[in-house]
């Protein structure tokens, strides 16, 4: 009784602490949403507006966003609970579906129902989703013979249906009257080849469709990613829906691209597509939209032109002392195993059993989770640990592939409070985990906050642990997180318990609590406050240059890819005596990622290090992380970053990148380091 009458003296003064100082609010910056919500599908009905966003791994699946204003929104619901119900969903006998689950959600609604369409890579099918009621559901699932990469929704006024979809060529197949197959005999062609050759040659081909029907025209938004240039927004129209189209630029500003647009009930238009953002994700951006000559033409996209208090109401603190149910602001890392978890065994605690011995956090089953967010942000949790047993480990984590925790770990029949991380940050490697620190814990009851700083790109996290849940002490190092791509989202905070040894250990969470920035002491937030961000909204600096409406080209131009000067290397490399790289592919269609491990086999450090080779065919270069990547014509360089610049004898560093391809896509022939010929690693 104590502590909800605590949390509700809390809400009362929140409340009206938030009513008093209301101000006149200025136009909303973007990102309007400064978290991991990416692949963003919006549509009004009436004055509400519904977006969907890709949520991969992460249970239950495709949440439904809901606003007012397109500034502050709110999930609402999910789609599913669970997808599928195989060894990769549920993290068994050594399989996973990071990166995969669901993709590229689209949502439409037409005559009283709302529809969602996305594929999945773990099932290699695609699946329609419809309901009468979209937030509260039920919902209905018809499955798709294939996965149709991307996939946009279309109901035409004549009574048709179709999906488009495709990376490169965007392609068109027709669906039955009710949207629950496809139509035998119906259209199934390509309506756009090359899709992507009006943003450039070469590079990220076109994706991400969106089509609409406006005024008559049938218009596709699709992303692409030309050799050396950006992530662009570009729009193709026709009068027909197989063509023929006309194509154009819309926006080729600070990577801002993907996604499609929406009016509102006064007639006014916004885009509203997202921003790679390092390790916090994929954040939206509600950029103004106005028409010219029945092409649209997007505003900088510095902010939304909306006047409304933005907020974050998609996290929550929560004292789980609401019933039997979580809140929709949590998702849990692949399909939860509901016999493990419960908020009534002791009421006002989340309790979490192990049930299976695992390796690490990466395999551990009911590990919960909800999105960090920028600027800087920060979760704390109070935990019981009585119950544990010897080979436990329980506590809170920055969640990516290279993840950091701090925790407690039961061995020999004592605690202590440890901070850890993954072994590597290169996903096509196995990791374990690595303990930095530890301490002795005398004490059953221990609290736990992990800070995360995204301001500037810094991508940092700090790990705490405190005693009495005042006093607050730094544990470990920090970590540089790492947005990887097979894991294709932004950290996480998530709680986890896992056994080693044996099962049947068990904690008890009492709370968990996020808020903006990194304060010294905690106070909770109820679940039903909006979490205002402090500082500036704006993640980097956005060019002021307002797009340009480039003249309407067939298909089948090709102009000249923009140039760019890459930025070199942090530090002067030093010449390497001895190295090996291991160089391992993820390939699909046109597309492949690379990751490629250093391994300084020498008997001295190396300080500043450059990494080069040439493609033996027509491979190009168009993302990067973890360095810098410069291409010119089959020649590569992969230039140090300043956290990375050192590898230290015997040890290794690892980067990745993204890229295209044609023809054959193999391991390049070679390889040197600082200029000294290096081993390839079978």
């Amino acid at each position: 009784m104590r502590k909800m009458l605590s949390a509700l003296a809390l809400w009362l003064c929140a409340l009206v602490c938030v009513v008093a100082a209301t101000p006149a609010y200025a136009a909303t910056q973007n990102p309007v949403i400064w978290a991991d919500v990416p692949d963003v599908d919006v549509i009004r009905v009436g004055n509400s507006y519904y977006m969907t966003s890709t949520t991969m791994h992460f249970n239950p699946g495709v949440p439904i966003m809901k606003s007012t204003d397109l500034v502050n929104w709110q999930i609402v619901n999910y789609v599913y609970d669970t997808l599928d119900s195989g060894d990769k969903a549920s993290l068994n006998n050594g399989q996973n579906e990071y990166g995969k689950g669901s993709w590229a959600s689209a949502i439409r609604y037409k005559n009283g129902r709302y529809y969602v369409v996305f594929g999945s890579y773990t099932t290699g099918r695609s699946y329609i989703f419809q309901t009468t009621n979209i937030e509260t559901g039920p919902w209905t699932k018809y499955t798709l013979p294939a996965m149709y990469h991307d996939p946009s929704l279309l109901f035409d006024d004549n009574g048709r249906v179709f999906l488009v979809y495709g990376s490169n060529d965007i392609r068109v197949i027709e669906l039955n009257a009710d949207a629950t197959g496809v139509k035998s005999g119906g259209l199934n062609q390509i309506i756009v080849a090359n899709a992507g050759s009006v943003a450039g040659s070469g590079g990220l081909g076109a994706e991400g469709a969106h089509i609409y029907k406006i005024n008559g025209q049938y218009y596709i938004f699709v992303i692409s990613w030309p050799s050396g240039g950006m992530r662009t927004q570009s729009v193709w129209r026709s009068s027909s829906i197989n063509g023929s189209y006309q194509g154009q630029v819309i926006l080729r500003n600070a990577g801002i691209a993907q996604g499609g647009v929406v009016d509102t009930p006064d007639g006014k238009w916004y885009s509203v597509l997202f921003q790679d953002s390092g390790a916090v994700g994929r954040i939206p951006y509600v950029i103004p939209t106005t028409w010219s000559n029945g092409w649209p033409v997007l505003a900088n996209p510095t902010d939304t032109g909306i006047s409304a208090p933005a907020s974050l109401a998609f996290v929550a603190s929560d004292e789980f002392s609401g019933g039997s149910k979580l809140g929709l602001t949590w998702q849990w890392n692949h399909n939860p195993d509901n016999s493990l978890w419960s908020l009534g065994a002791r009421p006002g605690y989340l309790r979490l059993t192990n049930g299976s011995v695992r390796s690490s956090i990466l395999d551990a089953k009911n590990t919960l989770t909800q999105r960090t967010f920028g600027p800087d942000s920060s979760a704390i949790i109070a935990m019981e640990t009585g119950n544990m047993k010897n080979g436990d480990y329980a506590g809170l984590s920055a969640f990516q592939f290279y993840y950091g925790l701090v925790g407690v770990r039961m061995s020999g029949g004592t605690k202590s409070i440890v901070m850890m991380r993954g072994s590597t940050n290169n996903p096509n490697q196995a990791s374990t985990p690595v303990q930095v620190a530890s301490v002795p814990l005398n004490q059953s009851r221990v609290y736990f906050k992990v800070y995360t700083d995204f301001r500037n790109r810094t991508d940092k996290a700090s790990f705490y642990y405190s005693l009495d849940g005042s006093q607050w002490t730094a544990i470990g190092s920090t970590l540089q997180m790492a947005y990887t791509m097979p894991h294709f989202v932004g950290y996480r905070f998530a709680i986890f318990s896992y056994a080693t040894s044996s099962t049947g250990g068990s904690v008890d969470v009492d709370f968990f609590r996020v808020q903006a920035g990194n304060p010294a002491t905690t106070t909770a937030v109820p679940t039903s406050t909006p979490i205002v961000p402090t500082a500036t909204r704006t993640p980097t600096a956005v060019p002021t240059a307002v797009p340009g409406t480039a003249t309407p080209v067939a298909p089948t131009a090709t102009p000249a890819a923009p140039t760019a000067t890459p930025a070199g290397p942090t530090s002067t490399p030093v010449a390497s005596a001895g190295c090996q790289v291991t160089y391992v592919l993820n390939q699909w269609g046109t597309g492949f990622t690379a990751e490629v491990t250093v391994k300084n086999t020498s008997a001295s450090a190396i300080s500043g290090w450059s990494l080069a080779w040439a493609f033996g065919g027509n491979q190009q270069v168009t993302s990067a992380w973890n360095a810098t990547v410069a291409q010119t014509g089959a020649s590569v360089t992969a230039s140090n970053m300043s956290y990375n610049a050192s590898i230290p004898a015997g040890g290794s560093t690892s980067f990745g990148f993204q890229g295209s391809y044609s023809g054959t896509n193999s391991v390049p022939a070679s390889f040197s380091l600082n200029g000294t010929a290096c081993s390839i690693a079978p």
